[in-house]
């Protein structure tokens, strides 16, 4: 596992700074000069796949986010966002669900931290994947009503429902949408 781990980090960082694709025909880097578009730090496929956010027991419970992190808290089920000084809630149904049996037996690695961007060597933010780019954004799974296309959602799935042209949460139990 830890080969694994070192392998991954070391295949990462050597993208570093570079825009990426994930889930298109080849992963994209500035020196292959396929970059779909240079305002983009970070792009995900179209396909019926989103992506999961990161599990915690409590959104109380981190201590050291910045505003722009996005988390599924599993005490309430909700998918949430921290602004300036406070969660903001973005799944409407309080009647999530989510099976953490799998993950209640890990020990998170607490150095774990992948940096996509221009100054990654230099970023000290928390998090485990934060994009270092102050002029560049992360452009979400798209796909057309994932919430009838994804057929075994995650809790804590995000998606941009190109249909509706709503960003999608998924809680474990129903999709909220929001414009």
């Amino acid at each position: 596992m830890k080969k694994i781990i070192i392998i991954s980090t070391i295949f990462i960082a050597h993208l570093a700074f570079s825009q990426i694709a994930i889930g298109k025909s080849a992963i994209s880097t500035l020196a292959d000069n396929v970059t779909p578009n240079p305002n983009i730090s970070l792009e995900f496929g179209a396909g019926n796949k989103g992506i999961i956010l990161p599990w915690v027991t409590s959104a109380a419970g981190v201590t050291s986010a910045v505003p722009g992190t996005i988390i599924f808290d599993t005490t309430d089920y909700k998918i949430k966002v921290k602004l300036a000084a406070s969660w903001k809630d973005l799944s409407i149904d309080t009647n999530g669900t989510a099976d953490t049996t799998l993950q209640n037996s890990l020990t998170d690695q607490s150095t774990a931290k992948t940096v996509i961007g221009t100054n990654a060597a230099t970023d000290t933010t928390p998090g485990i994947l934060v994009l270092s780019d102050t002029n560049r954004a992360m452009v979400l799974p798209k796909m057309a009503s994932p919430h009838l296309n994804i057929k075994n959602p995650a809790p804590g799935m995000i998606a941009y429902d190109t249909s509706t042209k709503q960003l999608a949460v998924f809680n474990g139990t129903v999709w909220s949408f929001w414009k």
